[in-house]
């Protein structure tokens, strides 16, 4: 198989907007169900050998959360043992959120999604309940997309391991349904006149990458990388052959497209030299101590 095989956005695009919003629906139990942490670390989800997880959650019972991408199902499964599965093909996102209310209720699970509704989609006045337009769901688009996250998933954690600093955990985003890892600074970015979401995620300084399947006002894959609050020059610094800049709400990302990526010699090299190109240019005008954050091989080792 390759490393990066092909996934056009318009090839999937129904398809995707549903599972968007079934991962909405999942996401906002994790949203409640968990202990919070610093930067909304406590939301996201994380990539499993058969789709994605919430991990762990709650307390009375302890339970889980899967989203099955080679079965094809949800499962709600508890500490003690017990599972509550719901198949996904053929089914509406207001068919999925009846279908996981009802399971939470016969787990004895108590979190309260009824009223659920999307976040910063066209449709968010729509309560999921509501919602029988997005019912597309091919099974070979779903797995390819599990496929693709699994694939960066493992490149953006051997990009972790290059930096000493504090930094997320390599998360897959319910909101905004990309893939991502964060630096962070040490230094405290005021932000007054933003929403809470936005002031917890960028209380500090951060360097973030990722990756995104595209949607309707970018509609293809690509690699990114941002740095906020931007640096002044940022959109100046050189990137790696088929990368480029992209003026976006006022600041601008660094963008590597999958399919330059995934036909280049070394689509693995092609992608970590984005990332670290992106970064450095994003660290060094912020002023960050790039040779000190380093951590060559995945090591801090004085020694080695």
């Amino acid at each position: 198989m390759e490393l990066f095989p092909p996934i056009p956005y318009a090839g999937w695009s129904d398809t995707l907007a549903t599972v968007h919003r079934v991962a909405q629906v999942v996401g906002r139990v994790r949203l409640l169900a968990s202990p919070r942490r610093n930067h909304w670390w406590n939301v996201p989800f994380h990539v499993t050998g058969r789709g994605i997880t919430t991990r762990p959650m709650g307390l009375d019972p302890t339970f889980t959360i899967d989203l099955d991408l080679l079965d094809h199902r949800l499962d709600v499964t508890t500490v003690e043992g017990r599972r509550v599965s719901t198949p996904l093909p053929g089914r509406s996102v207001a068919q999925v959120h009846a279908d996981l209310v009802r399971a939470l209720a016969d787990l004895g699970i108590d979190v309260d999604i009824t009223d659920a509704r999307p976040f910063d989609l066209p449709d968010a006045a729509r309560p999921f309940a509501a919602d029988t337009e997005h019912a597309s769901w091919d099974p070979v688009a779903v797995t390819r997309y599990w496929q693709v996250l699994s694939q960066v998933n493992l490149v953006l954690e051997e990009f972790a391991g290059g930096f000493s600093g504090k930094t997320s955990p390599v998360h897959h985003f319910w909101h905004t349904f990309d893939i991502a890892l964060t630096r962070f600074s040490d230094r405290v970015v005021p932000q007054p006149d933003a929403d809470p979401v936005t002031r917890e995620a960028y209380s500090r300084e951060v360097v973030s990458s990722g990756f995104w399947f595209g949607d309707p006002s970018y509609p293809d894959p690509a690699f990114y990388s941002y740095t906020a609050p931007e640096p002044a020059g940022l959109e100046t610094e050189p990137l790696p052959g088929g990368a480029s800049w992209l003026a976006r709400g006022g600041s601008h990302l660094a963008v590597l497209p999958y399919d330059v990526a995934r036909t280049a010699p070394d689509p693995r090299a092609a992608v970590l030299a984005f990332y670290e190109a992106a970064y450095t240019a994003g660290a060094t005008r912020a002023g960050w101590d790039v040779a000190g954050l380093a951590c060559t091989n995945g090591s801090t080792d004085p020694l080695r």
